[in-house]
């Protein structure tokens, strides 16, 4: 039996039992995990620096390093999300509806686990925590198959966390990472059709396309962040800067950071050239179609090419693109844009009604950057991923993301005639 069938054998067994656990059992797990993330801290961040020495031994970008990247900052903000997921309300057992039926028996959908949870992701340690606390809180088994690029400090997280887990009175298994960095063992895992019951894939969009294409288990897919951000006319030019250089400039390698900024060709020549300077002292390339480039108001900037406008760069560059007003910015974002996360800069209620109705997106703003979307700014406590599909969960998805839901019907005796 292979490393995967093995782990897959036991996250299902362990699925069973966990789902058997109270709400204060799996609250003090989580508190235990949260707990050794801090007191085991200096065995994470040793593995980290090994991930990180390799990583920058061949030549990896910046924005992915800062991906990587563990801090004592940074575990202690893992950590503190962690012990955050134990104060939200459980959702499992939560009645979603109920009825009695006219002949007698009574109804109740109610939130149980989905079992089995398996995560594909890429170079991100803090995935390999959020999903191990959000599966514990919603009593789910999980399997984690990082990345290649964080295989030391994911193995050590798994360690540290399930540990602590099984130590809080967890079933052994309930949470375990896939050692293996051969591509076999994703493609295996892709296939445990019986054992996996959900899939959630969490990265770049060759692994999302790859896993969505070949995966014989159910997946919910997380989307890639072709993020837009679209300034009105009627836009307050100030406002318009700062929430342009945010979403671009904070953390330019996550899904939420804009990628491509839309502007009314009415202002264009007064409001842009200073937005373009604010990224420019940035440091970000403007990628910009013919308006935006006769305006000369910067020297970092290309031609905008086709591609560029359904690209999601990951980096401090981002197409500017000047459109003749509402309607053509609604039928760039909705042609172009990745059901991520979009947002207008605007002082007219009209126009932001209208964007916010007819874009199609997991997260829509007025006035407010993309980079809030995000389970923790939601008040979700964590979130496992962003799914910018339609169908179970949308958007940033926290514990009720991770649950299906029963039946339970209560009779006396009827019968079906």
């Amino acid at each position: 039996m292979s490393e995967v069938m093995e782990i897959a054998v036991r996250a299902r067994e362990a699925s069973r039992s966990l789902a058997a656990t109270s709400t204060r059992q799996r609250d003090r797990a989580l508190l235990a995990m949260s707990h050794a993330i801090m007191s085991r801290q200096d065995e994470i961040l040793e593995a980290n620096v090994k991930d990180m020495e390799a990583a920058r031994a061949k030549g990896t970008a910046a924005p992915l390093l800062d991906r990587l990247e563990l801090t004592p900052a940074r575990l202690k903000s893992i950590s503190e999300a962690v012990k955050g997921l134990s104060l939200q309300p459980d959702p499992i057992g939560e009645v979603v509806t109920g009825r009695r039926l006219a002949n007698g028996i009574q109804l109740t959908q109610v939130r149980v686990p989905l079992g089995v949870v398996a995560m594909i992701y890429e170079a991100r340690p803090n995935v390999t925590a959020d999903a191990a606390a959000l599966c514990v809180k919603t009593g789910n088994a999980v399997i984690l198959r990082g990345g290649s690029m964080a295989v030391e400090s994911n193995l050590a997280l798994t360690r540290v966390l399930a540990n602590a887990a099984t130590g809080a009175g967890l079933p052994d298994s309930c949470i375990q990472s896939i050692a293996s960095t051969d591509r076999a063992a994703t493609d295996e895992l892709m296939t445990l059709h019986g054992y996996v019951d959900v899939l959630i894939p969490r990265g770049g969009a060759g692994l999302i396309r790859s896993v969505v294409d070949n995966a014989k288990v159910p997946v919910i897919e997380t989307g890639i962040g072709n993020c837009h951000v679209y300034v009105h006319e009627s836009a307050d030019p100030g406002m318009a800067t700062r929430i342009v250089v945010n979403a671009k400039c904070t953390r330019p390698g996550v899904c939420n950071a804009a990628e491509t900024l839309l502007i009314d060709d009415a202002i264009h020549e007064q409001v842009l050239p200073g937005i373009l300077k604010a990224l420019e002292a940035e440091g970000v390339t403007i990628c910009g179609d013919e308006k935006t480039r006769a305006l000369g108001a910067v020297t970092r900037i290309q031609a905008a090419t086709e591609e560029d406008w359904s690209t999601e760069f990951l980096d401090l560059k981002i197409a500017c693109k000047v459109v003749s007003g509402l309607d053509q910015a609604i039928t760039h974002i909705n042609t172009y844009g990745s059901g991520h996360s979009e947002a207008i800069v605007t002082a007219d209620y009209a126009a932001a009604q209208r964007f916010l109705a007819e874009v199609d997106a997991a997260a829509v703003y007025v006035n407010a950057s993309t980079r809030f979307t995000d389970g923790g700014e939601f008040g979700l406590g964590a979130e496992i991923g962003i799914s910018t599909q339609k169908l179970h969960a949308r958007g940033p998805m926290g514990l009720s993301a991770l649950t299906s839901t029963k039946w339970l019907a209560m009779g006396s005796g009827q019968i079906r005639e």
